[in-house]
């Protein structure tokens, strides 16, 4: 697209996925932490995406993952920001709160600080809840994307989150 500020890859892969759930009879959400919006940018870089497209959610602060998306204090004290329960937490609270069939959530650790020996920069977790489908089975992964940078890490989180809001992913084991 050329008229698109945002890399080719990035806005052909959001167009599958808008063609792909409208084709599905899906609607789609996604609460965004580390990606700040890119995943949402992306999704309306498409026309007509919004019959498809319901909502998109910055939660970047924990503050706000607790506000907009009903994650638990608690899990966020006890796993942190960036952990699968907080990932399944936010998916789930994005389907609830849009009214969505799938919504997909991206939490993780961008750089250039913020890393630890137990979660380095690079690390983010993302997870996948369908409408109708029991919340205790939401899936959830852990990707360990190493040092790309800060636009790179957001970027190759990006195109995860939409592999995942395709109507049938093949696995969640992510390239």
């Amino acid at each position: 697209m050329s008229d698109s500020i945002l890399p080719t890859e990035l806005v052909d892969l959001a167009r599958r996925v808008i063609e792909e759930n409208r084709a599905a009879g899906r609607r789609i959400a996604v609460a965004e932490s580390c990606t700040g919006g890119l995943v949402s940018a992306a999704l309306t870089e498409i026309p007509g995406s919004s019959d498809v497209f319901v909502a998109g959610i910055v939660t970047y602060a924990d503050e706000a993952k607790m506000a907009l998306l009903s994650v638990a204090r608690d899990v966020i004290e006890t796993f942190g920001a960036v952990s699968l329960a907080t990932a399944w937490a936010m998916a789930n609270g994005a389907m609830e709160k849009t009214g969505a069939d799938l919504a997909v959530s991206i939490t993780g650790i961008a750089g250039p600080t913020g890393g630890s020996e137990r979660k380095p920069v690079g690390t983010v977790v993302f997870a996948r809840s369908i409408a109708g489908e029991n919340p205790e089975k939401a899936k959830v992964d852990q990707r360990a994307f190493g040092d790309l940078g800060r636009s790179g890490i957001r970027f190759q989180a990006a195109l995860c989150a939409l592999e995942l809001m395709l109507p049938e992913p093949a696995s969640l084991v992510l390239p």
